[in-house]
């Protein structure tokens, strides 16, 4: 028993001692890193969006943030009840100074001369200007946005709405910081959820970029092929139908193209059984779903459901009956288009820096995978500046610009109002911006649709962006 015990006593204090003072809620260490002043967290044009200010009271810094609902779905909070979420937890050994990249002679200096160690700084990708006009398009509407740079991977906007002010978790007083909580947590509107990281969606007609892909990646299908659109399309053992959006005929047959353009439901729920629900799944699995994005907070898995009937595969290649996206996922896909078909790895933090203002680490853009060939991606390009310049995506016109968009009105429950999507990317023949936006319900409009409600948010941010170019 005492050899157990001896065993026990020291797999606590020194095998898992690390892992039980970085578990969060640990208020022991959280009240000694507020001896400390903690590092902030900066956009990439270097506006502060986070810092600690001094106090008179116990604990002697107060975490703020400065415009904290904007940015709370990058930053997160840092709270004395509750710990860390988002960059203020994954960051978090930067920011509290703890980190071991951290002590070198300064660290040395300090422990000499007795002054307390500070925490270092983050550096982020987000571009405050394109932040703060997705945040406006989205005017208090449930949703998000996800703003690329397609040749990097470089977040440039990431907006979940609404949101919540993480000021008041980061006070002083416990019992208002609890309060508050709880309010955030009983809110319907789930402000605490990061709508573009963490929720996944079906994606509705968006997802017939990547049918198309695999339809393209095959060889045997060009912009040009004509394949069937009926105006009804019977889903296999029932006696149910696909329906074109309003009932709309498509002509009876129509090229790949033209069917993007109109964004037919019968031509792609056909051509989807034509290809089959594996080279569906290998396609969609090309472009992330089924796997985690890591920017660095980690993002919801986007799901190709498995064992699909006839009926569901139809189903599923218009991205409706178990395909789940998230916005990142999305705005990923038209990133990898715009980028030749090579989707990179996408980050928030372009730089962690040390008090003493040196540099102690810098992101460098990462190929992820090869979703789609050069060839293939110039193809959907071609298709996607169609949907803008004569289909469904046209109130994403921006003159002189070539801007490539796929509109997408998914249904998720009955009765409820469609989910309102639209990616994109500018310009077309040389992409500098990538995005994907999400109108949850349509932002309770039940006669929304991807082109009316999404589309012209996209087309604010995406002109934005363009303006702030060289």
């Amino acid at each position: 028993m005492f050899a157990i015990l001896l065993v026990n006593d020291n797999l606590v204090q020194f095998a898992k001692a690390k892992t039980l003072r970085d578990k969060p809620g640990n208020t022991r260490l959280l009240y000694q890193q507020y001896d400390r002043k903690r590092g902030d967290i900066v956009t990439a044009t270097g506006v502060t969006i986070a810092n600690s200010v001094p106090t008179n009271d116990t604990l002697k810094y107060l975490r703020t943030y400065p415009n904290g609902p904007l940015y709370a779905p990058v930053t997160g909070f840092y709270s004395i009840v509750y710990g860390g979420t988002q960059l203020e937890s994954t960051e978090n050994s930067i920011l509290a100074g703890t980190d071991d990249r951290l002590f070198g002679v300064q660290q040395l200096s300090n422990l000499i001369t007795g002054r307390t160690p500070q925490g270092g700084s983050v550096v982020l990708t987000i571009d405050p200007v394109l932040q703060q006009v997705a945040s406006t398009a989205l005017a208090g509407r449930k949703g998000a946005v996800v703003a690329l740079d397609p040749t990097t991977g470089a977040i440039l906007a990431l907006v979940s709405s609404p949101s919540y002010d993480p000021n008041a978790l980061s006070s002083h007083t416990n019992s208002s910081i609890t309060a508050y909580y709880k309010q955030l947590l009983a809110d319907p509107t789930s402000p605490l959820l990061d709508r573009a990281l963490n929720q996944t969606y079906p994606p509705g007609s968006t997802f017939k970029l990547i049918t198309s892909a695999a339809a393209l990646s095959t060889g045997t299908y060009t912009p040009t092929t004509v394949i069937p659109a009926p105006e009804t399309l019977p889903l296999p053992q029932s006696t149910a139908v696909l329906k074109n959006f309003h009932g709309e005929s498509c002509g009876g047959q129509a090229t790949l193209i033209q069917a993007l353009t109109i964004s037919c439901n019968t031509a792609f729920g056909e051509l989807g059984l034509t290809l089959g629900q594996d080279a569906l799944r290998n396609q969609a699995d090309a472009f992330g779903f089924d796997s985690t994005f890591s920017v660095p907070m980690k993002s919801a898995t986007s799901v190709f459901p498995i064992d699909l009937s006839d009926a569901n595969t139809i189903q599923s290649a218009i991205g409706q009956y178990d395909v789940r996206a998230t916005p990142l996922q999305m705005a990923q896909v038209a990133a990898a288009i715009a980028n030749g078909g090579m989707m990179m790895k996408p980050y928030l933090v372009s730089e962690l820096v040390g008090p003493d203002l040196k540099i102690i680490d810098q992101t460098k853009p990462t190929e992820l995978r090869r979703s789609v060939s050069t060839q293939v991606a110039a193809q959907l390009t071609q298709m996607m500046e169609n949907v803008v310049q004569k289909g469904t995506g046209t109130s994403a016109r921006i003159p002189g610009v070539q801007v490539a968009g796929k509109t997408g009105t998914a249904e998720n429950a009955p009765g409820a109002p469609p989910h309102a999507w639209f990616v994109a990317f500018a310009p077309a023949t040389k992409p500098t911006v990538a995005i994907a936006v999400l109108v949850e319900n349509g932002g309770g409009n039940s006669d929304a649709t991807g082109g009316a409600i999404s589309a012209p948010i996209a087309k604010a941010v995406i002109s934005a962006a363009l303006k702030r170019q060289p």
